[in-house]
């Protein structure tokens, strides 16, 4: 059945789309990409996979009906991505994250779609004491883009019903390659410092925690949501990755370091973020059919090194606006090219 499954994958030139929809295709689904292209300048290497036969080019305020016709799912990505690119103008960020992706589910639904998967943050949870964060604790987001997050799970899942089954996806940090690469993750920058100046100075102590997760452990949850029977993934929160995989910022930095040979490591006194939460995902583990996480946080880096090594990864492309959202978007900005509410002039 999976191959006759028609899917929409929104966001697909960002970071973990353009790993999705080839991901999913060569899983046998009928992809179709959509994307604004606010980031499609930015392409760190090229993987050899090709992409996917369907693309509409288009924001996600702008979808209407017709695009949505034919659909067995929606797999929505499509958003400001990160907490301090939401921070740039978070009334635009609310018209966007909350606003658009709400208006994209109720059209799923009108349009007959059966699943839609929204990729959530586990940076919902925000700030908390050593507890591990479960799908039940109460959330206590603190920006923009994490209160939207929390938003649309709320509004998204009062639209479930039969025949109607959203699905939100806590994603932790993700890390690990990508051609349309990330750089203000923090295993990917840690890993960029490194190769590239051969020093990670933290300005910080590192001592919040942040659980980690591979880019395509997420596309595997994405896949087995897809997969799995209506009953198990009706109005579910997942949180996606592995309790494993909880880390302190110091303790990732260490990892990292220690794949890059004669990378320097040093770090500062106590910083002003004061996000710091571990999670449990004893939950996506148990009661997800097919899905556990092929990755760790030291895999990862060793991946990086490779990668970064093979392509050559040097300082003027580790720090150039391409692979930074927040840079690209300012970018975007101060040329004209987009207008102050994010539609491209």
């Amino acid at each position: 059945m999976t191959k006759y499954m028609n899917v929409l994958v929104t966001g697909t030139d960002g970071y973990i789309g353009s790993v999705l929809a080839p991901y999913l295709l060569k899983s046998g689904f009928n992809i179709t990409g959509l994307d604004t292209g606010f980031y499609r300048s930015g392409w760190l290497y090229n993987n050899g996979v090709s992409l996917y036969p369907a693309y509409l080019n288009k924001d996600l305020r702008d979808i209407t009906p017709e695009d949505l016709q034919g659909y067995d799912a929606v797999v929505h990505l499509a958003e400001l991505s990160n907490d301090p690119l939401g921070q740039l103008n978070p009334a635009i960020t609310y018209k966007i994250n909350h606003e658009g992706s709400v208006r994209l589910a109720n059209l799923s639904k009108q349009c007959g779609v059966g699943k839609f998967i929204y990729a959530s943050s586990c940076s919902v949870y925000g700030m908390g004491n050593s507890d591990y964060k479960t799908e039940e604790s109460s959330v206590n987001p603190q920006t923009a883009y994490a209160k939207c997050k929390v938003n649309v799970e709320r509004d998204v899942g009062c639209l479930a019903e039969s025949g109607f089954s959203p699905v939100f996806l806590r994603n932790a940090t993700a890390y690990g390659p990508s051609p349309r690469m990330r750089f203000d993750v923090v295993l990917n920058n840690l890993a960029g410092h490194a190769c590239t100046t051969g020093v990670i100075k933290m300005i910080s102590d590192g001592m919040p925690w942040r659980p980690l997760v591979h880019v395509m452990d997420i596309c595997k949850a994405v896949r087995c949501v897809l997969e799995a029977p209506q009953s198990a993934i009706h109005n579910q929160i997942f949180n996606v990755g592995s309790t494993e995989e909880n880390y302190r910022v110091r303790e990732i930095a260490e990892i990292v370091s220690g794949e890059f040979p004669g990378c320097n490591l040093t770090v500062g006194e106590s910083g002003g973020d004061n996000r710091s939460y571990r999670v449990s995902f004893d939950k996506i583990h148990n009661m997800l059919p097919g899905f556990s996480c092929d990755y760790t946080a030291k895999l990862g880096a060793e991946e990086l090194f490779q990668l970064f090594t093979k392509i050559n990864l040097d300082e003027q492309t580790f720090f150039s606006r391409h692979f930074t959202r927040l840079k690209q978007l300012k970018f975007l900005l101060y040329t004209g090219q987009v207008s102050q509410d994010l539609y491209w002039i």
